[in-house]
């Protein structure tokens, strides 16, 4: 089973793992409402946004089919619309999650083939 995001195979091109984030109850302390400091105690705020890590590396033959690799990626970060559905590499799907951040590595590999790692953040609003 191919992973895809909005459709397209955006991580195809190398090894890539999914991962899930912290998930649980979002809390603040409860002076942070009041304006209280001798208030304590904590408020529970309802569940956490759900978050998917995507991380992997961008491969290509060559340095311009890498560009247009990592452009596709960012694009589709950048001009962020409503919930699109995320499929992992297992065939699991997360119905409208949010691609809100990408990251590169620091550095392209170049050899036989060109590629970057990658970081990318989904979320469900």
């Amino acid at each position: 089973m191919a992973s895809s995001y909005d459709g397209e195979d955006l991580f195809g091109s190398g090894p890539h793992r999914f991962g899930i984030g912290q998930q649980g109850i979002e809390t603040t302390p409860r002076w942070r409402v009041t304006g209280n400091s001798t208030h304590t105690g904590t408020l529970p705020l309802g569940n956490a946004e759900f978050d998917v890590l995507v991380t992997g590396r961008l491969v290509a033959a060559t340095e311009a089919g890498l560009w247009t690799l990592r452009e596709a990626m960012a694009d589709k970060a950048v001009f962020a619309t409503a919930g699109k559905v995320l499929v992992d590499n297992v065939g699991r799907s997360f119905a409208t999650m949010w691609f809100i951040e990408y990251t590169e590595a620091d550095r392209v590999d170049r050899g036989r083939l060109w590629s970057i790692g990658y970081t990318a953040l989904f979320r469900d609003f």
